[in-house]
């Protein structure tokens, strides 16, 4: 049996161990939920983020820091956000503390990606470059396992510092699909199809199996983090226990700071176990920043150039430097939801509820202890379960990450919605930013999500804009 065989086996075993341990131990309650969730008060519903919350709605709603945290921190968090914004330059610099850039990275700054701490979208045309958007890149080797493409890695890098061919840039194009609603009224979506040109490093090959992804948001993660393990796993229905059709999975991947395997979390597959190596393999993959969690640069072998070009310190990124933006990720705070008093809104809570999307798009959680005290014990609203769910052919990207597989996506919260065109002046959504609003999001939901989509289909046209109307306000 191969390592790669045996590391999955583990893996799978380890799950099944920890789902067994949280159906034990979890405290957290689900009967009576739904009954729970609309007795809450306007207010509750409100505090998107418990006392984190912020009430800002305009360009800097994603950007705040969280409503409790002492001022007497603002100092770390304000240099966490200079670092965030910081662009890195190529070494040796001058600031050597900032320098290491590439040699092969997509932006120079976290947030040329997520700018003011917001969404990303994809290209306007094929030959627009990506922007805020990557690709992720995998092989199958001979005994069936994913691993990176020989020429170039796990992530297609666009760009490169001066002496160094960058690897190449994907095309981005869309492809119409016609639909209806069930009162006649048609639609139109858009499939993306991606290719592959001006590759620095041969043909790109034909096998390859790729996964285009626009930058999520990043306010709210630390909240994130503060949900129990055991909270997430008691909505764990691998085999659909309750015949539902809804059978949400865990991803276990390698804590790499632990040396152990660990309930995944972040990403759009959930193949993220912490914030702190979330934050490491993005400055690895997307910036070429080296960190003491990740100290190799992200560069294959037959990229001579690459390997033979200047570097900017063991490790670029100092754990000093690592820790500031860290917790300024950590503090980022959700914004307020907005017009839950309005009727039309309230119409579309119980369209919501009804086409039952609160059963992947999880409402509240309760968070537990967490090192920053303003993020512990808060009831929260991110509306995710954090778990992978089969999405349909429709949204496959036919490329597994960990034990997700090429059908799978983590639930994404949707605290924020309404606000992405505000504070990224645009309204793209879903992993590749196909969804050019948030009905068309809706639409292309499949397996799991397949029948809250058809419940959506048949809605009258009011309650349709209604649901639409919530959407917006959380």
């Amino acid at each position: 049996m191969s390592h790669n065989e045996l590391e999955k086996m583990f893996i799978r075993w380890a799950g099944v161990a920890m789902v067994a341990l949280a159906v034990v131990s979890a405290t957290w309650v689900f009967a009576d939920e739904l009954a729970a969730l609309h007795s809450r008060t306007l207010a509750d519903k409100t505090r998107t983020g418990g006392q984190t919350t912020v009430y800002v709605t305009n360009k800097h709603a994603f950007g705040r820091s969280a409503a409790n945290m002492p001022l007497a921190r603002q100092r770390d968090f304000s240099f966490g956000n200079r670092l965030f914004n910081t662009n890195w330059v190529t070494a040796p610099a001058s600031v050597q503390s900032l320098d290491g850039l590439g040699p092969l990275f997509n932006r120079a700054s976290c947030s040329g990606c997520h700018t003011r701490d917001g969404r990303g979208r994809p290209p306007m045309s094929p030959d627009e470059a990506m922007v805020s958007m990557l690709v992720r890149l995998s092989m199958l080797d001979d005994a069936g396992q994913a691993v990176p493409h020989p020429m170039y890695g796990s992530q297609l890098n666009d760009r490169a510092i001066v002496g160094v061919p960058a690897e190449g840039r994907a095309s981005l194009r869309w492809e119409p699909v016609a639909g209806k609603f069930d009162d006649g009224q048609p639609y139109e979506l858009h499939r993306t199809v991606i290719s592959f040109v001006d590759m620095g490093y041969g043909a790109m090959d034909e096998d390859v199996m790729f996964s285009p992804r626009v930058a999520p948001q990043v306010f709210g993660l630390g909240l994130l983090e503060a949900i129990p393990d055991a909270a997430i796993l008691a909505k764990v229905d691998a085999d659909d226990a309750d015949g539902d059709g809804i059978s949400g999975r865990a991803n276990y991947v390698l804590d790499e700071a632990r040396g152990e395997i660990a309930l995944g979390r972040f990403g759009w597959k959930s193949n993220q176990p912490t914030l702190r190596q979330q934050i490491t393999g993005a400055f690895l993959g997307d910036i070429g920043i080296t960190t003491s969690m990740f100290p190799r640069e992200n560069v294959v072998a037959a990229q001579t150039a690459a390997n033979e070009s200047a570097h900017g310190g063991e490790p670029e990124l100092s754990n000093e430097f690592l820790d500031k933006i860290e917790f300024y990720m950590r503090m980022l705070a959700p914004p307020a939801a907005r017009g839950l008093e309005k009727p039309v809104v309230q119409r579309g809570e119980a369209m919501f509820f009804a086409a039952n999307c609160h059963t992947c798009h999880t409402p509240e959680f309760q968070t537990g202890h967490h090192p920053e005290k303003e993020l512990a014990y808060q009831t929260i609203r991110p509306f995710t379960d954090l778990l992978l769910h089969d999405m349909g052919e429709g949204l496959a990207d036919h490329r597994p990450d960990g034990l997700a597989d090429g059908r799978e996506w983590r639930t994404p919260p949707l605290w924020g919605l309404g606000l992405v065109p505000v504070v990224n002046r645009h309204s793209f959504y879903l992993h590749d930013g196909r969804a050019r609003n948030l009905e068309e999001a809706v639409l292309w939901h499949g397996g799991e999500g397949q029948a809250s989509a058809d419940a959506y289909r048949a809605m009258s046209k009011a309650d349709r804009e209604a649901l639409i109307a919530f959407l917006k306000a959380i």
